[in-house]
């Protein structure tokens, strides 16, 4: 399973302005430089992330890009949806019918059974998570439950 371009940039763009101090903000070309990015590419997602609240900005000279509420309030699992969608999503089988104007397999589909553990292992790591929680210590490990049994992730040098 793949995770977008546009929802591991626009989680690192984020990010960058989660941790900005009370009372900084961050520009295009800012944020651009800081994650490698093209200034085109890193605007695309902004517009993204401000048209659903997850960030304001402010214009002028002194303006930039800062979070539209507290990090602890905002939740990756929303931020990775807005960005890209949903793995399983009840459209799911309207958007691979193939040729047919619905799905073969609409009444007796085991795959969709696979895709809809996927979207639960993956809402169950996200949902609870905040911004809060990534932008802590490096090698912090972040808590996650999954399927009732709690696991450690850390990150992997």
């Amino acid at each position: 399973m793949k995770f977008s371009a546009q929802e591991e940039y626009g989680l690192r763009c984020i990010l960058q302005i989660a941790r900005l101090a009370e009372g900084e903000s961050l520009t295009i070309p800012e944020i651009s430089k800081r994650e490698g990015l093209s200034s085109t590419h890193v605007a695309k997602m902004l517009m993204i992330l401000r048209r659903d609240g997850f960030i304001a900005s402010t214009r002028g000279q002194l303006g930039g890009y800062t979070l539209g509420r507290p990090a602890n309030e905002i939740r990756v699992g929303d931020v990775l949806s807005s960005l890209g969608g949903r793995l399983y999503d009840d459209n799911f089988c309207d958007k691979h019918a193939g040729v047919n104007a619905t799905c073969a397999h609409s009444v007796d589909c085991t795959v969709r059974n696979l895709w809809q553990v996927i979207q639960s292992a993956v809402d169950a790591a996200v949902g609870p998570m905040t911004l809060t929680d990534l932008i802590g210590p490096k090698d912090a490990p972040i808590n996650v439950k999954l399927f009732d049994q709690p696991r450690r992730l850390t990150s992997v040098s």
